[in-house]
């Protein structure tokens, strides 16, 4: 297996630590917590003042010291927020709104701004966001819209398995996005084993999908596979490029190549019974090794190390059986 990272690496580990590459005296002197990754000796300094990966607006906004978002920016169903607005209402406690309303006019910024879901955008609503055009355009059509690629990509002889990413054992991965939804596709691993589609069979929005029940199929020439969703929810966004242009799936399955946008009630509980990074990684695992004993039952003895595996192997084997694939891995057909 190798790893591949996009982007330059953070600086930043876990809640307020930072860290640097390690000298020799720093370990003798003890300024910092020695560890070793990679081969490489790493100093860690705990910060004097935390610093929240996913930081809340509350803290954002300066009423609380402190505090992680925990419900994916989705403030419509975050207890903690709730509970915070009830406090303001009592005049127990400042607003999140008031506090930001208290700021000179340049730092008075878009709630989004501020939990850095967008690049900085000033107020025009005084923190009203229910009258907010945008903010309604942002939750309904931009957030939809706007995926981001994997930073961390761990390759398994030939397919790709992203970190964050939470995968169904038939082959569909399912993403949480900020403010609260979840993107689906289909995984490296059963398009490069499937080959390019001719076409996906796509419900429209609003459609429910049911976990582990058939949600939708893709078609290959006389070729059919039905697909099980992986969570339940219902559809929010449906990627219409993906349906005009099969192959974009395959180029990009993890960034531009997803399927559908969905809602779910909750979040935790319809990715508990999925997997991720380590997890995911040796169930892919798994998964290859028994797609090499397929291949060597068509076209004979693989390489002592079994190689690495291109795209499209039922395109280039003909002796693959397509609905052995279909049962085998997509737990259809």
């Amino acid at each position: 297996m190798a790893d591949k990272n996009n982007g330059t690496p953070r600086s930043r580990i876990g809640y307020g630590s930072s860290y640097h590459r390690g000298k020799r005296h720093e370990m003798e002197e003890k300024t910092g917590i020695g560890t070793v990754l990679g081969g490489q000796v790493w100093v860690v300094h705990p910060d004097k003042k935390a610093r929240a990966e996913n930081p809340c607006l509350w803290m954002e906004a300066g009423v609380v010291k402190y505090k992680n978002c925990t419900n994916f920016y989705d403030c419509t169903t975050c207890k903690y927020d709730h509970a915070m607005q009830a406090r303001a209402s009592t005049g127990k406690q400042v607003s999140w709104q008031n506090a930001m309303r208290r700021r000179p006019a340049l730092e008075r910024i878009c709630r989004h701004s501020l939990t850095q879901r967008i690049a900085n955008r000033s107020c025009a609503y005084d923190f009203h966001c229910e009258k907010c055009d945008f903010d309604q355009y942002f939750e309904d059509v931009l957030a939809a819209k706007t995926q981001n690629a994997p930073t961390a990509i761990t390759t398994v002889k030939g397919f790709d398995v992203p970190r964050h990413y939470h995968f169904h054992n038939g082959h569909t991965w399912a993403r949480i996005e900020s403010g609260g939804n979840l993107r689906i596709g289909l995984d490296d691993f059963s398009l490069k084993v499937f080959g390019q589609a001719d076409g996906f069979e796509l419900p429209l929005m609003g459609k429910e999908l049911s976990r582990d029940e058939i949600g939708w199929g893709l078609k290959r020439k006389r070729n059919l596979a039905d697909v099980r969703a992986p969570i339940d929810g219902v559809i929010m966004e449906v990627n219409t490029q993906v349906m005009e242009n099969p192959g974009l799936a395959n180029r990009e399955p993890y960034g531009d190549g997803w399927l559908f946008l969905v809602r779910t009630p909750d979040i935790k509980k319809a990715t508990k019974n999925l997997m991720s990074d380590d997890a995911g990684v040796s169930w892919i695992n798994g998964e290859v090794a028994i797609l090499e004993e397929m291949v060597t039952e068509v076209a004979g003895p693989l390489a002592a190390d079994g190689g690495t595996f291109g795209p499209d192997l039922y395109g280039n084997l003909p002796g693959m059986d397509w609905t052995k694939l279909t049962q085998t891995f997509l737990k259809t057909g």
